[in-house]
């Protein structure tokens, strides 16, 4: 149980530590996610090591993602530092604890990638850009809507005009929604799980959109990149970095398994077009004989925003054209 003891904690050097650190973070991002447009974004990422917490603004609530804490550190102090973090964020933000929402993020595997943490269907809509999107901060440990991609699903958005887009593994398809804001000609959106698939769909109503034009597809995206003859302009590859869902006997490991599935969506690609591969998976190598086949360049720097520009975990992004 969290130490409810505010007074104390009001106090405690911790506390204060952490709140002072958050004042100085949104006024340095607040003004910049203004001029912007943009209402959700990072506001903390592990900025001091005693308070290892993902801390994302979402228009008027607050999403906090807790790192696991090692074993070594007692229970004790890892609720303290809970509840220090919470009172400093309600302080520093002036919000409520009702629109406050904690989890613990620990690695996922396997059916505990798609675990339901809740069942409140406390929904609510956050824009981004021209779209209009769908997220939940309760349910699940993902809320919805992967904040460090802003800039890619921007680029997408810029990109898509007439072309034919494909979104592998593609969560709730906020990239998809961007690339028919864009003006692409058609969308097909791919992923194993129903509910997000589900997710997906109410996201292109949302934004008044769907129908055989903008296609969601229930598909293990390396079983389709085997056997489909479809060919696309723009392609977003996003996996996983690792997945080995009861939905399909494939396993992926994303360094391992790279480059068999960037040269079968590459099989997918017309000459001219474009593929996005991206991968949060820390200390990933892109293997280099990708560009002795591929035109490749490394897009990271601009996939990155200045809110995730210190991020313990950070995304890499290539660009693959063929030669």
């Amino acid at each position: 149980m969290i130490p409810t003891d505010n007074d104390k904690l009001a106090t405690d050097p911790g506390t204060l530590m952490l709140e002072n650190r958050l004042r100085k973070n949104l006024r340095n991002l607040s003004k910049w996610a203004r001029q912007r447009g943009i209402h959700c974004y990072r506001l903390y990422d592990n900025d001091l090591p005693e308070y290892a917490f993902a801390i994302d603004v979402y228009g008027d609530r607050v999403y906090m993602a807790e790192y696991q804490a090692p074993a070594s550190i007692p229970e004790a102090k890892v609720l303290e530092r809970q509840a220090q973090a919470l009172l400093a964020v309600q302080r520093a933000l002036q919000k409520p604890s009702s629109a406050i929402y904690l989890k613990t993020r620990q690695r996922q595997r396997g059916k505990n990638q798609y675990q339901v943490l809740d069942t409140s269907r406390e929904f609510f809509v956050v824009e981004e850009g021209g779209a209009k999107l769908w997220a939940n901060l309760r349910d699940y440990l993902d809320t919805g809507l992967f904040l460090d991609h802003r800039p890619i699903r921007r680029f997408i958005f810029e990109n898509s005009r007439d072309k034919r887009f494909l979104n592998l593994f593609c969560y709730t398809a906020s990239a998809s929604v961007q690339a028919a804001l864009g003006g692409a000609r058609s969308t097909l959106s791919i992923d194993l799980s129903n509910t997000y698939l589900d997710w997906a769909r109410k996201n292109f109503l949302l934004n008044g959109m769907g129908g055989s034009q903008h296609r969601l597809k229930r598909a293990d995206c390396i079983d389709y990149l085997a056997s489909s003859a479809a060919t696309f302009d723009l392609i977003f590859l996003d996996p996983p970095t690792f997945s080995n869902s009861k939905r399909t006997d494939n396993v992926l490991d994303i360094q391992r398994d790279h480059v068999a599935l960037i040269e079968n969506a590459m099989g997918k690609l017309e000459k001219g077009g474009l593929l996005i591969f991206s991968t949060n998976l820390r200390n990933f190598k892109l293997d280099p004989t990708l560009a002795a086949r591929f035109a490749v360049r490394d897009f990271t720097r601009q996939s990155i925003d200045k809110d995730f520009e210190r991020s313990r975990k950070i995304h890499q992004t290539w660009l693959l054209q063929h030669s």
